[in-house]
């Protein structure tokens, strides 16, 4: 896979709806058996909560999807939590959300709002990215060059990964895939060949709005 959809890191939050407290947490997974541990581990945290409705997606075609409503009425917790993993197109996710009855009944309608509401702030709070399978393209060029190789880079929206700075400068720059051959004939037109290019190694990366998201969340 080139890109896939998914959630960056850890996320939690919370909210109150109708005196019932709502905890949504998110967190990207990279086998079913960390899906399972995730939801224990809330499940244990969580052990007097009046429920722990959970949800999760995992693999390739999302070839594996399990949901429950732990002790909620059939189809109105479960079932909208991984409705919206879904809708929002995410892959290798697990999402579980915490209820805390407040003494007001939801009724049906309202419990299935409140637990996608519920899913998708723990979702936003773990922040959605696309996570893109990049080459590490390293460029070495002289000072001189250096503004003009930047402005290239910038004007087709390459993302600089890093800079480093000694006799030459170093840019270590990522680059999809199909777009290898393209990137190394602009700095070759952009300096005159005055520059070496070497490939490096292809890693996956969070990316939202075309920028790295390195933080990972407290």
């Amino acid at each position: 896979m080139a890109s896939f959809r998914t959630v960056h890191d850890f996320g939690c939050d919370e909210i109150i709806i109708n005196k019932s407290k709502f905890i949504g947490y998110a967190s990207p997974i990279n086998s079913e058996d960390e899906a399972i541990g995730f939801i224990n581990q809330i499940k244990k945290k969580h052990s007097d909560a009046t429920h722990n409705v959970y949800a999760y997606v995992y693999g390739d075609n999302n070839s594996i999807q399990r949901f429950s409503d732990d002790g909620e009425p059939s189809g109105t917790a479960g079932m909208p939590v991984l409705n919206v993993i879904k809708l929002e197109d995410l892959k290798n996710v697990v999402v579980v959300v915490t209820r805390y009855f407040g003494g007001v009944k939801l009724g049906a309608g309202g419990l299935v709002r409140a637990y996608t509401k519920g899913a998708k702030i723990g979702l936003d709070s773990a922040i959605i990215v696309d996570k893109t399978l990049f080459y590490d393209i390293r460029i070495e060029i002289d000072y001189t060059l250096l503004g003009k190789v930047e402005n290239e880079l910038s004007k087709n929206s390459y993302i600089v990964k890093d800079k480093i700075f000694g006799e030459k400068v170093l840019l270590d720059i990522l680059c999809i895939e199909e777009d290898v051959e393209k990137l190394r004939s602009l700095i070759l037109n952009a300096t005159n060949a005055k520059c070496i290019i070497s490939t490096g190694s292809s890693s996956y990366y969070s990316v939202k709005d075309n920028k790295l998201i390195n933080k990972l969340i407290d």
